[in-house]
């Protein structure tokens, strides 16, 4: 009987042919439009590995071991992460990770050694295949590794959240807003995080200034989207791009845009963009 059923209703013999069934299942109502987004992103990861998907090294917010504490402390509020890689005189030599909210711990003793707050890191080759990464993740409660190429060095950082988007699709956190929504809102330390989105005449207006492309047949709706055309490419985080008095730092990247600046009064010394 079994193979009678198979032989009525062949299986796919690839992933291609798995993939059009699901479409077809899509098109039948038997799944709706998510679970079969969700279903595609599980057969694409089984392929990908974490080199395909983690942040590269040049772009991880480490934090060195020596650094003061308020040096800590306004990297973190600057950054938004709850986990630091943490390195001892070269950033390649990572001796741990710091939470956020155990850095606080520090303000309570200040005599606390900073070497106390740290967790073993998690080390995994570049190699490493998401679907077996994800399942690392789950039985052992981490949510970061540190990825290494094939020579040992440091090529990356890789986050629960970076393999759980690859099935998912993004998935919002504290950084994240609505693609309509934008806003602009005051730091302790009297700079503002401002989002991509938000509408470049509500900056004008925030910032008593006249933020304009330099080519006048172009007419950008979102600060983002201004940003990106001055600079001529999609801004990575970490880099600055300074206009009308104003410098628009980079804090956080998703889906090939900024999501979020943090804006401060251009440096004085500094020459306007």
């Amino acid at each position: 009987m079994q193979r009678l059923v198979e032989f009525i209703r062949p299986g796919p013999d690839s992933k291609e042919e798995l993939t059009e069934a699901l479409a077809d299942a899509e098109d039948n109502d038997v799944i709706n439009a998510e679970t079969r987004v969700m279903l595609d992103g599980v057969i694409r990861m089984a392929d990908m590995t974490a080199g395909d998907v983690m942040v590269a090294a040049p772009r991880m917010d480490l934090i060195d071991i020596d650094a003061p504490f308020d040096e800590l402390l306004h990297l973190m509020i600057e950054t938004g992460h709850s986990r630091f890689p943490v390195y001892q005189k070269e950033r390649e030599n990572i001796i741990g990770i710091l939470m956020a909210r155990d850095l606080l711990k520090l303000q309570r003793a200040p005599t606390l050694n900073i070497r106390a707050l740290l967790r073993p890191a998690v080390f995994v080759p570049e190699s490493k295949q998401l679907n077996d990464l994800l399942r690392d993740f789950r039985g052992n409660r981490n949510h970061q590794a540190i990825v290494i190429d094939e020579f040992g060095r440091v090529a990356g950082l890789i986050t629960i959240e970076d393999v759980l988007e690859e099935i998912v699709g993004e998935i919002e956190d504290e950084f994240d807003i609505a693609d309509d929504v934008g806003d602009i809102f005051a730091l302790a330390d009297q700079t503002y995080r401002v989002s991509g989105d938000t509408d470049v005449e509500r900056v004008n207006e925030s910032f008593n200034v006249v933020l304009k492309s330099t080519d006048e047949t172009q007419d950008f709706d979102t600060i983002g989207g201004l940003i990106a055309h001055e600079m001529g490419h999609v801004p990575k985080r970490g880099e600055f791009h300074q206009m009308a008095g104003l410098r628009f730092s980079v804090l956080h990247t998703k889906g090939g845009a900024v999501r979020w600046f943090k804006v401060a009064p251009q440096p004085s010394d500094a020459d306007p963009a």
